[in-house]
This record gives structure tokens, sequence and C-alpha cells, in this order.
């Protein structure tokens, strides 16, 4: 019996499909490995999680690659916006080939296993203030994750960012110590932060990705077949983990709309035009936090993603 745990309710995506992944691993196992899923932080918050996978307290857990940065820093080139493609095959095909992979083994000198990138949505912009075109992001104060990297996404619209705690998000908004946030459609209506937003622009512009993490000892532990097992079954059920986000995301949005907030949709053109702006100082300063192994990561994306 091995535990995986997460931070999700058993409603939303990454739980669903872990069970699903539980499902079809004790199927082709003979049921020699079960899995058994403790969504909603039961084992602890994903800090205590990383740790007791790294101790071998815990089997494995699926982490949000924005909450593993001070674990492997590696990682937060997923801070960059607009890395990941928006065409799904284009991104399947980024996360299964030499830059996923690059990824996916910088974990291994930092005492877990990570097998698969599962993608857990998108990032969308809310504010008070006006968001119809680029230039409206100037002058305005968002609140952001404490990472170097989305601050500098921030200024090089001329934004400012401000690192908040996520609990504090909601009352920052209300009282105007900032005037928006960045965040996915399904958290941006489960914390309500609509109630205190006027507009949102749906940019997908973050990329929001989990890291599926195992604990060395037990991986090895497995006969190699069943290792295969595992992997096959967490990567077969991508397309339905992104059919059941984009359903959540659906209804997320319908809410919003009723709420009365000024929603809309940025095309293709802006979005580009949002990458051309904000991709170059946020990878310089993924760089900078990094060094040379975060540089080489950087090169390995940039052939992949020229290459699709």
């Amino acid at each position: 019996m091995a535990r995986i745990g997460h931070l999700e309710s058993t409603q939303q995506s990454r739980h669903v499909l872990l069970e699903k992944v539980a499902q079809l691993v004790s199927e082709r196992t003979d049921g020699d490995v079960e899995f058994q899923i403790f969504p909603q932080g039961q084992l602890g918050n994903q800090r205590q999680m990383n740790e007791g996978v790294q101790l071998g307290t815990l089997e494995a857990t699926v982490a949000p690659a924005a909450f593993l940065g001070g674990f492997n820093p590696l990682v937060s080139i997923l801070d960059i916006p607009y890395l990941i493609p928006e065409d799904a095959a284009a991104a399947a095909e980024l996360r299964d080939g030499p830059f996923g992979q690059a990824l996916l083994d910088s974990f291994s000198d930092k005492g877990m296993v990570a097998i698969d990138l599962w993608p857990n949505g998108k990032k969308q912009f809310t504010s008070n203030e006006p968001l119809d075109t680029l230039e409206d992001f100037a002058g305005q104060k968002f609140r952001v994750m404490d990472s170097a990297i989305l601050i500098e996404q921030f200024n090089a619209l001329g934004a400012s960012a401000i690192a908040l705690p996520f609990g504090e998000l909601y009352t920052s908004l209300q009282t105007g110590v900032v005037d928006g946030e960045e965040n996915p459609l399904d958290t941006i209506t489960a914390m309500k932060f609509y109630e205190v937003q006027k507009n949102l622009v749906v940019s997908d512009h973050g990329a929001m990705e989990d890291v599926v993490l195992f604990n060395p000892m037990f991986w090895e532990s497995l006969p190699e077949n069943y290792q295969t097992v595992i992997r096959d079954a967490f990567a077969e059920v991508i397309p339905e983990l992104t059919e059941h986000k984009a359903a959540a995301v659906e209804a997320a949005l319908a809410t919003v709309k009723e709420a009365g907030t000024n929603v809309r949709v940025a095309d293709e053109d802006e979005r580009a035009r949002l990458r051309d702006v904000t991709f170059g100082p946020a990878s310089d300063a993924y760089v900078k936090k990094t060094g040379e192994a975060g540089q080489r990561l950087l090169d390995i994306y940039t052939e992949a993603y020229n290459a699709l």
C-alpha cells in the first residue's frame, strides 16, 4: 500500500484522475501495487509532504510546481509566462521530449524521483482597474507569489508586483492594497476573488503544472515492469485530466460572468505580444537565480520549443 498526498479537494481534477491512476495501477499489477489517495492536505501542507517523500515517511505526492522552487530552483522555469504552448498536442510533445525529461531529472539529486508533469490549468489576470489593452497594466499593483520571475513578468508590463501570502489576497483586493492578481479561473471562483475584482482577462499566460514525485527507496523497491505500469498510467490519463480541468474552467468562467465581472478573452495576437514583452525579462530572472544549470535547461527548452 502506497500513499499519495496532495492539496486539492476530492472534486478537483488532480484528485479525480489520481483515483483513476490508482485503479489502473491496481488492475495492471493484479493488486500488487495499491495507491491510497489523501486529498486536501490530510498528510500535511505541501512542504511537509515534499519532506515526507524525501524522508520516506510518504511514498508519493503530486505537487504544484509553484510550491517546489524551494526544493528545486530549476523547476521555477515553469513560472516563465507562455512557456508551455497553448496547443495540447504541442504541449504534450514538450512535456514528453528532452525538455520535460531534463526537468524531471533535475529532481534526482533532491532525494525524489519525478516521473511525470501533469497539466493543471492556466493563470489569468484580474484587476479593479481596466485591462482592455497591454498598456493598461502600466502603473497597476498586482499580487504575486514570492517569485523573482513573476515579479519581472509584471515589471516588463510596467506594473508593480507585490508578494503577499495567499490568505491575505481577498482582503488586499477589497481594500486596494493591490489592484489585481493572477490565478487559474477555478481558484478565482473558489476563493471568490471575483467579488472584489471588476475585470478579468482570459490570457492563459501561466502554466500550472503538477510534478508527480515518488520516494526513491519506494520507487526502486518496485520491479521495473511495475514502474512502467505506473509511468504509463500517469501519462495515459493526461487527456482526461485536461478535459476535466477544461470543464471546471468553463463552469468557473460562467460563475464570474454571472457575478457581473467584465470578462474579456485575449486573442492570439495579444497573447503573442504578451509573450514577446514578458518572456525575455522573466527568463533572465530565472537564469540569474539558477545560474549555469538554469541556462542549460532553458537552452534545452528553446531547442525543443523551436522544433515544435
